[in-house]
């Protein structure tokens, strides 16, 4: 079954679960998407479906991007992604993906590009520790230290330095799904996601194994 989706962080809270537990999760707004195209493997080598998120002004589309909406008579979209899938004979381009695709106990993986932090030293970006701050040494507490040695007298290539913090595109595996508000196309994550308030994401069903929880019965004791 598909499950993929784009989505759109809106920021994190707490809710409860049935014990009365705390459980902080990342409200995420899913879809709706909109089928944009469906790539074959006949024709392009693979099968995949493009989806379109978010409504849009045509006037800050390009002629070539504004095309492939007016085509199939579609409201243009802001962001476009492709998912692979195996089995393309049951979507077609119009077709709408909500959230509901997602259940309460679903493990996802989220995709997305981290939140910029600019130029940053090495305590903050690699967790260095700090020097002393007293016996002379307070000039150089968040320094990283000696380069090299006498062995090769040069700085070798991937030595952990100062440099620019964030902006990678990451993917944050086995999350839980903790519920779903279909009519709002609303899913609360449990944990954090990558991405600033309002980033886009992209929501996969998890690769990884899921845990199958037995149920162990008890025999009762004869008196």
């Amino acid at each position: 079954m598909f499950k993929s989706i784009i989505a759109k962080k809106i920021g994190m809270t707490q809710v409860f679960d049935d014990k009365g537990n705390l459980i902080p999760v990342t409200v995420v707004e899913a879809g709706p998407c909109i089928i944009t195209d469906i790539k074959t493997k006949e024709k392009d080598g693979y099968n995949a479906l493009q989806l379109s998120f978010q409504n849009v002004d045509e006037k800050k589309l390009n002629k070539a991007q504004l095309g492939i909406f007016k085509k199939n008579n579609i409201s243009p979209k802001q962001i476009l992604r492709e998912f692979r899938v195996d089995d393309i004979s049951s979507f077609s381009i119009g077709q709408e993906i909500k959230a509901d695709i997602f259940k309460s106990g679903d493990y996802v993986d989220v995709s997305a590009i981290t939140k910029g932090k600019g130029f940053a030293g090495v305590i903050k970006r690699h967790h260095f520790g700090m020097q002393p701050t007293t016996h002379g040494q307070s000039d150089r507490t968040r320094a990283r230290g000696s380069s090299g040695g006498q062995g090769p007298q040069k700085v070798l290539k991937g030595m952990r330095m100062a440099g620019h913090l964030g902006v990678k595109y990451v993917t944050i595996q086995k999350l839980l799904v903790v519920n779903i508000n279909p009519e709002n196309n609303i899913m609360l994550i449990r944990g954090a996601v990558p991405s600033v308030n309002s980033g886009t994401l992209l929501i996969n069903n998890t690769l990884k194994k899921i845990p199958i929880i037995q149920e162990v019965k008890t025999k009762s004791k004869k008196k």
